[in-house]
């Protein structure tokens, strides 16, 4: 009786891949974003009518409870709520010059994570995405491809994608193809 040995033959670029990452592209939840403006002399009396220190460093984010802060410039930051509260009315309680325009329904959010989530981005976005350079809670204006969107690191293997609605499809169908493309 004759043995047979059959070998598998890999590509050689997939030599060392141990499979496909366990990576999920989801919508996020729908949720309440306030485009928010104001000088450094307004964020004392806009983070107290926030429940919540307005970040004033590059790439930092404030988060109490289902309400965060990302920083995007000197003067400038997205108000993020999963809550069922009335941001603008909220802010509104400030009596310091602002700007606060209601963006949610302009705004989409979505949320890659699982292990190679890092990989899956920056499939797309030149940022250095390493938790050296981009810590948990790290948050900063960027691109995907070909759209401008807001990258928020939630997590170790976590990350939240804001884009425009009109841009969605584009930015949900790039992130796919890109988990589809990430072995670890």
């Amino acid at each position: 009786m004759v043995e047979t040995i059959q070998a598998t033959r890999l590509h050689p670029l997939q030599s060392g891949r141990t499979g496909p990452a366990a990576v999920s592209v989801t919508l996020a939840d729908n949720a309440t974003r306030v485009s928010l403006r104001a000088r450094p002399d307004a964020v004392a009396a806009l983070s107290k009518a926030l429940g919540l220190t307005l970040p004033t460093k590059p790439k930092s984010t404030a988060v109490n409870g289902s309400r965060a802060a990302l920083w995007l410039g000197p003067d400038e930051w997205l108000i993020i709520d999963d809550g069922e509260s009335n941001l603008v009315a909220d802010l509104a309680k400030a009596k310091v010059l602002h700007s606060a325009v209601d963006v949610s329904h302009r705004n989409v959010g979505i949320i890659v994570s699982g292990k190679g989530a890092e990989g899956v981005v920056n499939g797309g976005c030149p940022q250095d995405l390493s938790e050296r350079a981009f810590p948990v809670g790290a948050a900063s204006r960027t691109v995907l491809g070909k759209i401008e969107v807001v990258l928020w690191r939630t997590a170790e293997n976590t990350f939240r994608v804001e884009c425009w609605r009109s841009f969605s499809p584009y930015a949900f169908a790039f992130l796919q193809e890109s988990a589809r493309d990430i072995w670890v």
